[in-house]
């Protein structure tokens, strides 16, 4: 499936690249808040397999959107779910009832106040996932775990863009920067967590639900744990 995604992508004429800001507010009107592609339930798949148990957590839904892993939190069990997104229409437009307008390099919340991060398919929108990893792992209680998703950097890299289809019927890319998985380790030792799961996930054909091989993962995603006291 990437290698056909990959030729469209070449033959036709590339998408106009906005910047995140710009993108959601755009894109907030249909942006569902569930996994409503193959690219987004191949990658909530993947997120939801490196879950912890959430009953009774505080859970930080990071660049929360419309609230998709908020939902998904508050099914699993978690006592509280917080929201916080920097695009005011994706909150508007947000089934999350705590929700705050924030970056994510400036977080409103007092140091070790949450039990679990979820920060999905948000951080390649910053040019560098440092500052947001040590505000992850400031708000994080010892023991806590962060559960980070992004575009994978070898399909970017390789051509594939992140788009949508705007109300006006024209086709954008949002806003990336590739980060790579040492990126990510520096970032987190950094704030003081640690990788202990990876998962690259690597599409399925549309056609007949099988992974291609050889073929470029869509998705990186990580599980990082903040040590305990």
């Amino acid at each position: 499936m990437f290698g056909r995604l990959r030729r469209l992508l070449l033959a036709a004429p590339a998408p106009t690249t906005l910047s995140s800001a710009d993108a959601y507010a755009r894109w907030a009107a249909s942006y569902q808040p569930y996994a409503h592609n193959l690219f987004m339930q191949a990658e909530q798949d993947a997120v939801l397999a490196l879950m912890p148990d959430l009953t009774g957590r505080v859970v930080l839904d990071l660049a929360c959107g419309t609230g998709r892993y908020s939902r998904l939190a508050a099914e699993r069990g978690a006592r509280l779910t917080l929201g916080l997104d920097s695009s005011p229409a994706m909150l508007r437009a947000s089934v999350q009832p705590v929700r705050v307008l924030a970056h994510a390099e400036a977080l409103p919340l007092p140091s070790a106040a949450v039990d679990v991060v979820i920060c999905a398919l948000a951080l390649g929108h910053l040019p560098s996932p440092v500052p947001a990893l040590a505000e992850i792992g400031r708000v994080l209680r010892a023991g806590g775990t962060a559960l980070v998703s992004d575009f994978h950097p070898f399909a970017f890299l390789s051509g594939a863009r992140r788009t949508f289809t705007a109300a006006d019927g024209a086709v954008y890319a949002v806003e990336h920067y590739p980060h790579l998985y040492s990126d990510y380790h520096r970032a987190g030792q950094s704030a003081g967590l640690v990788i202990d799961a990876v998962t690259e996930v690597v599409l399925p054909d549309a056609d007949t639900g099988r992974r291609l091989r050889p073929a470029l993962p869509a998705v990186l995603v990580l599980r990082l744990v903040k040590a305990g006291v």
